[in-house]
């Protein structure tokens, strides 16, 4: 697999421990909205250590663009990139990933599962064809949220936000579970994009196969 050497052009943390990065982009490299690549920070000692994040910029913006969680706790690539700022040089690898638009249907996302599905909303909403598209995106609290207020632009009354682990008025404290599915959802035969952690791929999934969505209708990352 190819590598690239890419300069940082700009990074900042956008929430507490979010991250986001401006890359410069190889010439001739694109990627499908959803898509991630394999990154690594071109400094002795991390520049074969590997990580997967997700392209969030549009496909066609003359950089790229990445929103990166940050473990200060786990003392390993993320922390490390928690210190990497402009300037800075990162090696990306090809894109892959099978989170792809298949069609209008509901995102449901947990922490930054968001990624691929900002990617992908900011090129449907670039080309005036994001009707009909719902997110649900669960995250610990108010402060952890991804791009919270673009997000609403975009999807107006089709971005529902679920809290996990703070008590706000209007919202839910408990992860998503099948009455809250039932309750944000009313047609279980449309099409469902789901990104998170494993465990919360596998669950979310199960319920909505329970719930009558179709395994076909499933768009997850395998």
């Amino acid at each position: 697999m190819a590598n690239h050497v890419v300069k940082i052009i700009d990074a900042e943390f956008i929430t507490p421990d979010v991250k986001r990065f401006i890359v410069e982009k190889p010439t001739g490299y694109t990627f499908v909205p959803g898509q991630a690549t394999n990154v690594a920070i071109n400094k002795e000692g991390w520049s074969e250590q590997f990580r997967p994040f997700t392209f969030t910029g549009l496909k066609n913006e003359q950089h790229l663009e990445f929103m990166m969680r940050i473990y200060n706790t786990r003392h390993g690539v993320t922390e490390q990139l928690g210190k990497t700022n402009a300037g800075a040089e990162l090696i990306i690898q090809e894109p892959f990933g099978a989170i792809e638009y298949k069609g209008c249907g509901v995102f449901i996302a947990g922490g930054t599962g968001v990624t691929p599905f900002i990617s992908i909303f900011r090129n449907l909403y670039h080309q005036k064809q994001l009707f009909g598209c719902r997110l649900i995106y669960s995250d610990h609290g108010s402060q952890d949220v991804i791009c919270g207020p673009e997000l609403l632009k975009m999807l107006k009354e089709n971005f529902v936000l679920h809290y996990s682990r703070e008590g706000v008025m209007g919202f839910k404290e408990k992860h998503l579970n099948r009455d809250l599915l039932v309750k944000y959802i009313v047609d279980f035969s449309q099409r469902f994009y789901i990104c998170g952690s494993d465990s919360f791929v596998k669950d979310i999934s199960a319920m909505l196969l329970e719930l009558g969505a179709s395994a076909e209708g499933l768009v997850i990352d395998k």
